[in-house]
C-alpha cells in the first residue's frame, strides 16, 4: 500500500504538469488568433513593427518551452503511473485562466505593453478578457477542489 502522501503528492506534480500546458496553450491561442490571424496587437506594441515581430517571437519561444516543460512532466509521471488525470484536467484550466488573468491585468493595464485591441472603448473587451480568465480558474479551482481527495476503493 502507498503512503498516504503518495495520491496528494501525485495529484500536486500532475496539476503543476498541466498547469504549465495549460499555460503553454493558452499563450498560443493569445499568439496565433490575436497576434497572427486578427492582427489585434503584438506582445509589445510600444515601439516599431520590427520589435512588436520579435517581441512576438520571444513570446511564442516561451510559450513552446512551457509546453515543452509540461509534457515531459507529464511523460514522466506516465511512466512513473503517478499521473492525476483530474488533476490534470484542473491544472489545464488553471493555467490557461492564470495565462489570460496575468495578461489582462499585468500586460495589458499595469504594464501597458499592449492593449487587447485598439479601439476607442477598450471597456468590453478587457471586461471579458478578464473574465474569460477568471472563468477559466474558477472551473480549474472547482475541479481541484472536488478531486484533491484520493477516491475510496
Amino acid at each position: 500500500m502507498a503512503p498516504p502522501d503518495y495520491d496528494r503528492q501525485a495529484f500536486n506534480r500532475s496539476r503543476c504538469a498541466t498547469i504549465l500546458i495549460g499555460i503553454g496553450l493558452m499563450a498560443a491561442v493569445d499568439e496565433i488568433v490575436f497576434h497572427q490571424l486578427l492582427a489585434w496587437h503584438h506582445f509589445f506594441d510600444r515601439s516599431t513593427l520590427a520589435i512588436g515581430l520579435l517581441s512576438d517571437g520571444l513570446l511564442h519561444s516561451a510559450e513552446l518551452l512551457m509546453l515543452v516543460a509540461g509534457f515531459f512532466m507529464l511523460a514522466r509521471l506516465r511512466d512513473d503511473q503517478q499521473f492525476r488525470s483530474d488533476a490534470g484536467w484542473a491544472g489545464l484550466f488553471i493555467g490557461a485562466g492564470g495565462f489570460q488573468l496575468f495578461d489582462g491585468i499585468v500586460n495589458h493595464k499595469i504594464l501597458g505593453l499592449h492593449q487587447v485591441r485598439y479601439v476607442e472603448n477598450l471597456l468590453l473587451y478587457d471586461v471579458l478578457w478578464n473574465v474569460a480568465g477568471l472563468a477559466l480558474v474558477w472551473v480549474g479551482l472547482w475541479l481541484s477542489r472536488r478531486t484533491r481527495r484520493p477516491s475510496a476503493k
